[in-house]
C-alpha cells in the first residue's frame, strides 16, 4: 500500500523517474553478475556521477547539485525497489562527502568533493576491523605522529563498503589509546599511496 507524502514535490517527482529508469535500465539487469563477482562494476560510478546522483548534497562550488537531503532518499528508496544492495552510492555521497564538507580543509573540499561528485573518485570509510568488528573502542589501528609531522597508520580493516574499488578511504585510527574517543581520529587516506594494499573480494554470504 502506497501512503501519500507530503514532503515531495513536482520537481521531486521528475529526479525521482530519471533515478528510476537509471537503476532499472544500469543496475537491475547486472546485479546477480556483480553478486558473483563480488563488487558492481567500476564504470557504474561514473555513469552515476553523469547523471548527478553523486553527492547531490554538495554545494555547487564543490561539484555537488546543492538540493536537499530529499533528494537523496529519493536515490535511496529507488535502490531499494530494485534489491540492490551493491553501489555503495549512499555511504560515499550522505557519509565520507559530509565529513569532509564539515570537517576538511578548503583544499580538501576542492580535491575530492567534484572528484567524487563525478564518479571519477569511488571512496569508502574504513572502522570496522578483524577481530573487533564495528566497536570503535576497540579499534587496533594506530596512527603514530612522526618527526617530519605526518602519520604513519598501522592496521587492517574488513567487511569495508566500497573498500574493493575504492580511490580514498577514511581511515578510523588511535592517535592516543590512552583517551579513549577523544584519542581516536579519522585519516584520508588515497589507495595509491606507499603502503596500502587491498585483498580480493571475501567469499561472504549475504550482503556482497
Amino acid at each position: 500500500m502506497n501512503f501519500p507524502r507530503s514532503i515531495y514535490t513536482e520537481e521531486h517527482d521528475l529526479f525521482r523517474d530519471s533515478v528510476r529508469k537509471f537503476f532499472e535500465t544500469e543496475v537491475r539487469p547486472y546485479h546477480d553478475s556483480w553478486e558473483l563477482q563480488g563488487h558492481v562494476d567500476r564504470n557504474l560510478w561514473n555513469k552515476a556521477g553523469e547523471a548527478g546522483f553523486l553527492c547531490p548534497c554538495m554545494p555547487e562550488e564543490y561539484g555537488g547539485s546543492g538540493v536537499d537531503f530529499t533528494y537523496a532518499c529519493i536515490l535511496m528508496e529507488e535502490q531499494a525497489k530494485v534489491y540492490a544492495s551493491g553501489p555503495g552510492f549512499a555511504l560515499h555521497s550522505d557519509i565520507v562527502a559530509p565529513y569532509i564538507l564539515h570537517y576538511g580543509t578548503e583544499e580538501q573540499k576542492r580535491k575530492y568533493l567534484p572528484r567524487m561528485a563525478t564518479g571519477e573518485m569511488v571512496t569508502a570509510i574504513a572502522m570496522t576491523e578483524p577481530g573487533t568488528g564495528s566497536d570503535l573502542q576497540s579499534v587496533k589501528t594506530t596512527a603514530i605522529r612522526q618527526a617530519d609531522g605526518t602519520f604513519l597508520l598501522n592496521g587492517s580493516k574488513t567487511f569495508i563498503t566500497n573498500g574493493y574499488l575504492c580511490d580514498m578511504v577514511i581511515v578510523v585510527a588511535k592517535t592516543d589509546p590512552t583517551q579513549g574517543a577523544t584519542g581516536t581520529s579519522l585519516f584520508l587516506v588515497e589507495a595509491n599511496w606507499a603502503g596500502f594494499s587491498k585483498n580480493k573480494p571475501l567469499k561472504k554470504i549475504g550482503m556482497k
